[in-house]
């Protein structure tokens, strides 16, 4: 079931206002989230419009929480975060996705909750690409 009005589910301009598909896993996709004062941050969005990890069987939220390992592992052999922090939301956009924030000691959140949006670091489509690459290289 997809939702017109969600970019997990329609994917294009939708997500492009926020993210970068890198691929898709087992049940859900891998998405680059383009703010990258984190960098290596993503999402890992659950390929249906569901708005809760229980609104999916025992088999699908094993398949979907396999899938944010599998994209931790990857995130943290392509960018070495001391921490990743994962954040499932999603007051407003019910669909059920979550956040992969890796962290870093230098940082400027260290010790604290990560800032959904800060605003503050965007990059050049080639600088998205490197990452996207070292990413999939790990996948």
């Amino acid at each position: 079931m997809k939702n017109t009005n969600c970019g997990y589910c329609m994917r294009g301009e939708l997500l492009d206002k926020f993210g970068i598909l890198i691929c898709d896993l087992k049940v859900s996709s891998l998405i680059l989230f383009k703010e990258q004062s984190k960098p290596g941050r993503c999402i890992v969005a659950y390929k249906d419009h569901v708005s809760e990890i229980v609104d999916i069987d025992e088999k699908e939220r094993n398949a979907f929480m396999e899938d944010v390992a599998h994209a931790a592992r990857a995130i943290h052999a392509a960018f070495h975060p001391d921490k990743l922090n994962y954040g499932a939301y999603g007051d407003t956009g019910c669909h059920l996705h979550m956040h992969l924030v890796p962290k870093y000691r230098e940082g400027d959140e260290w010790g604290g909750t990560f800032q959904m949006n800060p605003d503050k670091t965007y990059l050049s489509d080639s600088q998205y690409q490197e990452m996207i690459d070292k990413i999939k290289a790990h996948l």
